[in-house]
């Protein structure tokens, strides 16, 4: 089943996000959920990390609590708020996605344009 993780900052902690973050991004790679997308939330300004947030294939809930109580993150203190709550992949269809070595891409829509 897949979940939705959001994860909110507390105010002013930016240094403690920056101190914690290679600790942080290890853990990701032992996890023993699936991580199918996940990155830091920014503030309006679109460069200041002010949160987390993953979609997450688990077993179940406890399993997704399980990661989210792990994450050096939420150990350093972090994070004002945390919500899980399940979730349904509606576009792109999951069947589209491929593999690309162990790593899930997803197809592009047609109407996906890319710019840059």
């Amino acid at each position: 089943m897949k979940f939705v993780l959001i994860c909110e900052d507390k105010p002013d902690s930016l240094d403690v996000r920056m101190a914690t973050r290679e600790a942080h991004l290890a853990y990701l790679k032992t996890a023993e959920v699936t991580l199918q997308l996940a990155g830091p939330m920014l503030s309006d300004d679109g460069s200041t990390m002010v949160g987390s947030m993953f979609v997450i294939e688990a077993v179940d809930l406890k399993a997704v609590q399980g990661f989210a109580e792990g994450d050096p993150y939420r150990q350093a203190g972090l994070f004002a708020n945390t919500t899980i709550r399940p979730f349904r992949q509606v576009i792109p269809a999951p069947e589209k996605g491929y593999r690309v070595g162990g790593e899930i891409t997803p197809a592009v829509l047609p109407h996906h344009r890319t710019y840059g």
